[in-house]
């Protein structure tokens, strides 16, 4: 049960710092945006990659933390 709870702990320590680098960057990108139109259409376009990656990493994650729950409980599908 150790082993298992250790692996939750990493899953949600790489979410919480997943989320806190995403907050980073649209303070900085908006921070950008207030300097020059080229900035807004480029922070535009940086934010809609971010939230595709943020989606993309959370999907793989919750696929990681399915497989090791399956692993741990062994089971079969």
């Amino acid at each position: 049960m150790i082993k298992f709870l250790n692996k939750v702990n990493k899953k949600i320590n790489s979410l919480i710092w997943t989320y806190i680098s995403t907050g980073v960057i649209l303070v900085l990108l908006a921070i950008l945006v207030a300097w020059t139109d080229f900035m807004l259409r480029l922070a535009c376009a940086m934010i809609i990659l971010v939230v595709a990656y943020t989606f993309i990493y959370a999907g793989y994650k919750l696929w990681e933390f399915k497989k090791d729950l399956k692993e741990y409980f062994k089971i079969k599908l």
